[in-house]
């Protein structure tokens, strides 16, 4: 809705800024569609997927379900419901967590290391095929400013 109306509080998008943020987010739902068309081939889902590589980045593969909910943006029950689903396929299990007995560690089982390693390839190539091999260097450089700019906590830079 483009309506500019001179005493509105709101300054509605321009017709430019509106293609632009549809633009957007057409892009994140093609990309999405197609990178999770490429993991279900593989059995696994996006949000398994992310949950095994994020795990795979710490120490023995083991995270606090807290640490972990916040490296993924994810709530703590969010990611408690996902890892029950996830424990039914022996992919992650839970332990306590001997730092805070309220708590609990999500670790990596042996067969959630093996289809991490056994989708990888498959998942970096589906990127590559659905993201990276489609700019050139200096377009997938602004992709990535951009990215990190819009994903960073904090206020909007002031207006120009």
């Amino acid at each position: 809705m483009s309506t500019n109306q001179p005493d509105s509080p709101v300054e509605w998008l321009s017709a430019a800024e509106e293609s632009t943020w549809r633009a957007y987010l057409r892009m994140v739902t093609a990309v999405q569609v197609r990178t999770a068309r490429d993991l279900a081939e593989l059995g696994l889902s996006e949000p398994d997927y992310e949950v095994l590589s994020t795990l795979s980045e710490r120490p023995d593969g083991t995270s606090t379900l807290h640490e972990q909910a916040d490296k993924m943006g994810w709530s703590r029950s969010r990611l408690s419901r996902h890892a029950s689903r996830m424990e039914a396929r022996d992919l992650v299990r839970r332990a306590p967590d001997p730092a805070d007995g309220r708590g609990c560690l999500l670790v990596l089982t042996p067969t959630g290391w093996d289809t991490l390693r056994d989708a990888a390839p498959s998942h970096v190539s589906s990127v590559r095929r659905h993201v990276v091999d489609r700019l050139d260097p200096g377009e997938l450089a602004a992709l990535g400013t951009i990215a990190r700019k819009l994903a960073a906590d904090g206020p909007p830079p002031p207006a120009a």
